[in-house]
């Protein structure tokens, strides 16, 4: 599998573990990364920095998941020997008993990754809102 697909599905796989509500699985996945607000500040670095940002703001449901779904698109790759750079699009669907089925917030990952004898993984995630919907029923605090 090509360094671009083998990225993608990371981005893929984060959109995955977000909707199911698995936090844990997030700051694995993230876990070697910075983390960094739309402002361009780090907001932590590392697994548990992560878990601590995505449970103070991520709102879960009784079946454990946050009733969203996040749609990863216009993916853009540039890999660079064992580094490499993407930028990519999102959207956030939510339903719950008192909101129906719409889009809450869009925006842009920028993302950094590396490679070593485990595989391509993240070494930056920044996420930068655009449009923001309805979020009192996704968020814990506002926004970065």
């Amino acid at each position: 599998m090509s360094p671009e697909r083998q990225i993608e599905n990371l981005l893929y796989r984060y959109a995955e573990l977000i909707d199911a509500g698995d936090l844990t699985a997030v700051s694995t996945l993230l876990g070697r990364a910075r983390f960094i607000g739309p402002d361009g500040e780090v907001q932590g670095e590392g697994a548990d920095d992560i878990l601590r940002i995505y449970s103070s703001y991520t709102r879960l449901y009784a079946d454990g998941t946050p009733l969203s779904h996040h749609v990863t698109s216009n993916v853009r790759v540039e890999v660079d020997g064992d580094t490499a750079m993407s930028h990519a699009y999102f959207t956030v669907l939510q339903a719950t008993e008192v909101l129906p089925l719409q889009a809450i917030m869009t925006g842009r990952y920028i993302d950094t990754f590396a490679h070593d004898a485990q595989g391509w993984y993240f070494t930056s995630r920044q996420i930068i809102p655009r449009l923001y919907g309805e979020l009192s029923q996704h968020l814990l605090a506002p926004p970065l």
